[in-house]
């Protein structure tokens, strides 16, 4: 029983270590996965088209958060657009878990280009829209919802938690092939080489973008979009 009893005990000492955030289970890092945030401070990440990431971004309880107790124009002040120091190039997949304030508004971006040519995030970056969907209740449908690619495709299915509540993402670049999930359900699947989402980026802001010429490479970005969300879990892996 003694011998029972311990098992059970180291068993369940160990999915509560698995299961903090910001940390790799044993079989995480055997899998080839790392951190792109350890919970502790903003190393690996800079501002778009800068240097250190504004003030308005912060570390909390193992978080990060954008901080907006004061807003100048549609961004944070002392905040901005923040990326990954590391360039992503080939396949590869990324999990990250997001939440909202009330009526908050970001995006999670991929394929970010930092160039003179490009002013904002916005303009190079293919965006996963991070959101409280309740700003758009009774309206038509869009492409500005959770997890929509803004301006580009909508999720085939809407199963987003409350505000205040984390949500789970879980981007797949593999062979051409595109895939997310959110929250456990397939949201988004295209053939980056085929015509329908070649007509999508044509026909959206991302028209002049590198990923129109068919260049899928770039860092990560967190928007600032003047609300206050939080980002933790942000796991990367090359395939």
């Amino acid at each position: 029983m003694k011998t029972i009893l311990l098992t059970t005990i180291l068993l369940i000492m160990v999915g509560y270590v698995e299961a903090q955030p910001n940390a790799l289970s044993a079989g995480e890092k055997k899998e080839g996965w790392k951190l792109l945030f350890d919970g502790k401070d903003l190393r690996g990440w800079h501002a778009y088209g800068g240097t250190s990431p504004g003030s308005a971004w912060k570390v909390d309880q193992g978080a990060i958060k954008l901080d907006v107790p004061e807003r100048a124009g549609n961004k944070a002040r002392n905040g901005g657009d923040i990326v990954t120091d590391e360039v992503v190039k080939g396949d590869f997949e990324l999990k990250i878990e997001w939440k909202v304030s009330k009526s908050a508004n970001s995006g999670i971006f991929f394929f970010v280009t930092e160039d003179a040519r490009y002013k904002n995030m916005h303009d190079t970056g293919l965006e996963l829209q991070v959101i409280d969907d309740a700003i758009y209740e009774g309206a038509k449908e869009n492409t500005h919802r959770a997890s929509d690619f803004f301006g580009v495709a909508n999720a085939r299915v809407r199963e987003l938690n409350p505000v205040g509540s984390w949500n789970q993402i879980h981007f797949i670049v593999r062979k051409n092939k595109l895939t997310v999930m959110q929250n456990g359900f397939t949201v988004q699947e295209h053939d980056l080489a085929g015509a329908d989402w070649k007509s999508r980026i044509a026909g959206s802001n991302l028209k002049n973008a590198p990923i129109a010429k068919g260049n899928y490479v770039g860092r990560i970005g967190l928007q600032d979009w003047g609300s206050t969300v939080w980002f933790r879990n942000i796991k990367f892996k090359k395939l």
